[in-house]
């Protein structure tokens, strides 16, 4: 059956307001809020080194509490280079985040204590300070990880639980949720299938690529007055990891003009003013994204209300609570990205069993509920249902021995007992 992820109910983050997940990592069990990587393969949490002296009160619950590694009993700490547990973080890294983390091994739960959730021992964990990422995460990715060289793989908490059959094949659902819209939707995630109450079906399938994952061709944004914002198509990834929307000069230049955006050159950030943010809100555009795979006509189109754009930013990202638009100038075309932001409206199905993807539009009708549909991996469609099973040569002449052995014997009993009394009569 498939696992639907618990989230906690909550909204967090410095970056927006973003719906998270609770997890548990170590013994006894530390229970964390963490938000969805689509990239990441591993598991990250804050360690009580990320709140410091400077930083707010609040700042260990503002983060989703911390990851003790001294608290469990079952942590042990990954010494692969013999020397250090610290490893460089490398998700993002393209993007130019940066940060380390100290990793190790320890139990790791989904979901909250006492809901039963799955549990995989001996996890890769890391516990991170830096304030690159202001919450921890969990990876969906479920590809292994390597921290000397690719000889020695180390499975991830995806290809575990596949592994121990709790989950019915590598694959997952998933959808960032809003907090705009009037019913507050939470975010959703279900790992070996999918939810089909929470989007409109696309006809259009993504091959899994080596590169970036979740690639697209970005073919064109388009307002809701038809004012195109992107000239020429782009190959472009889909992550949760990051909030933002990195695209092209020439599309960010297009956005400022339409929507009155001001570039800050020192923080790299689309900051609004009240005035600004007031005009937006009056205007309410909405934004359509059209996607398709490399080469291919069919098209599938994802279309974001103003409100998608609508975030906070908070310390350490501004001083005090500002308004931004998640736009970003990218460097060049490695950070072409469609991040959090975008999830707000798409539910995109990954699986990895069959190496496609497929992105959505969510449904968001208030009467639905949850209809969780599992996956199972290509060669159970050949062994299901009405489908005979194909036999073996060696079973096909063992069952042949057997039944000549059958035959024999029956004719012995026969003549024993009634054809040699007949005679005797």
């Amino acid at each position: 059956m498939p696992y639907v992820f618990q989230n906690t109910g909550d909204w967090n983050g410095n970056d927006g307001s973003w719906s998270t997940f609770a997890i548990q990592i170590g013994t006894p069990p530390q229970t964390l809020k963490v938000q969805m990587s689509t990239s990441g393969t591993q598991i990250a949490a804050i360690a009580p080194e990320g709140c410091g002296s400077g930083d707010s009160v609040d700042c260990r619950k503002l983060r989703g509490e911390f990851f003790n590694y001294n608290d469990s009993t079952t942590y042990v700490p990954n010494l692969s280079n013999i020397s250090s547990s610290i490893y460089h973080l490398g998700v993002a890294s393209k993007l130019g985040y940066t940060g380390k983390g100290r990793f190790g091994f320890d139990d790791v739960t989904l979901g909250w204590q006492g809901s039963g959730g799955p549990t995989v021992k001996n996890q890769t964990v890391a516990g991170i300070a830096t304030k690159d990422f202001y919450m921890g995460w969990f990876g969906l990715n479920p590809r292994p990880n390597n921290f000397t060289d690719f000889n020695h793989p180390i499975p991830s908490f995806m290809q575990n639980i596949r592994n121990q059959s709790m989950i019915p094949s590598l694959s997952w659902g998933y959808t960032a949720g809003n907090r705009y819209r009037s019913e507050m939707v939470q975010g959703s995630v279900v790992l070996g299938g999918y939810d089909a109450a929470r989007f409109i079906p696309s006809n259009v399938t993504f091959n899994l690529g080596s590169t970036y994952d979740l690639g697209v061709q970005l073919r064109a944004i388009t307002t809701n007055n038809s004012i195109s914002l992107h000239p020429h198509p782009v190959q472009i990834a889909l992550d949760s990891t990051v909030p933002h929307l990195y695209l092209p000069n020439a599309t960010c230049d297009l956005f400022e003009t339409e929507f009155g955006l001001v570039y800050n050159e020192t923080s790299r950030f689309y900051w609004l003013n009240e005035t600004q943010h007031a005009a937006l809100l009056t205007k309410n555009p909405s934004v359509e994204f059209t996607l398709s795979a490399q080469g291919s006509t069919q098209e599938v189109k994802i279309t974001l209300p103003y409100a998608a754009f609508d975030l906070a930013a908070s310390a350490p990202l501004a001083p005090t609570p500002t308004y931004y638009f998640p736009l970003r100038r990218a460097v060049d075309e490695s950070q072409y990205l469609l991040g959090r932001a975008f999830f707000q409206e798409a539910y995109l199905i990954a699986d990895y069993d069959r190496g496609n993807f497929s992105i959505h539009q969510c449904n968001w009708q208030p009467t639905s509920q949850s209809l969780i549909v599992a996956l199972h991996p290509p060669t159970n469609a050949t062994t299901s249902g009405n489908h005979p099973k194909k036999i073996s040569t060696g079973a096909l002449s063992g069952a042949v021995a057997g039944a000549a052995a059958v035959v024999i014997i029956a004719c012995v009993l026969l003549h024993i007992f009634c054809w040699k009394p007949r005679q005797v009569r």
